[in-house]
């Protein structure tokens, strides 16, 4: 076995059996860096991965509603169009970012793990709720001591 590949864990596969990517419907979306890499402790490497977050040519007709980047990991607030799944979306967030940040830094292999966790919003909920507890994440870190101190988030509410 090829131990510098990450695999899932066992049954990850079969989590998304009989899931469903709705067009317009809101996913929060989180996913790690390779083995938990803090690779975005690193001021130019953040903002190589920030500039993918927002593009229409990664987004398609997808939107981003609110994200932060994190140390290792990330969080996505999006809401689906029309042409894209979910996965496609996530995929391609993952690509254009990876690429831009091997330009970046001159190097190669994996930036992001191969899995991710997503959960499906109901009409119901508050997006706005989820937006902050999303953008929060570095204050409840304890990486700064107020939202605004933190460079690498954005939300379409401001």
């Amino acid at each position: 076995m090829d131990r510098t590949r990450q695999s899932p864990r066992p049954g990850h596969h079969a989590l998304r059996k009989g899931r469903h990517s709705l067009p317009g419907h809101i996913y929060h979306v989180t996913t790690s860096t390779w083995a938990r890499m803090p690779r975005f402790l690193d001021h130019q490497v953040a903002w190589t991965a920030c500039r993918c977050f927002e593009g229409a040519t990664v987004l398609g007709d997808a939107r981003m509603l609110a994200w932060v980047l994190m140390p290792d990991h990330v969080h996505w607030l999006l809401q689906l169009g029309q042409r894209r799944s979910l996965s496609e979306v996530v995929h391609m967030l993952k690509a254009f970012s990876a690429r831009d940040i091997h330009r970046e830094e001159g190097g190669c292999g994996p930036v992001w793990s191969r899995a991710y966790h997503d959960r499906a919003l109901r009409r119901d909920e508050d997006i706005l709720a989820v937006a902050r507890y999303i953008i929060a994440n570095p204050l409840r870190a304890g990486l700064v001591q107020r939202v605004g101190d933190y460079p690498y988030w954005n939300a379409t509410w401001l």
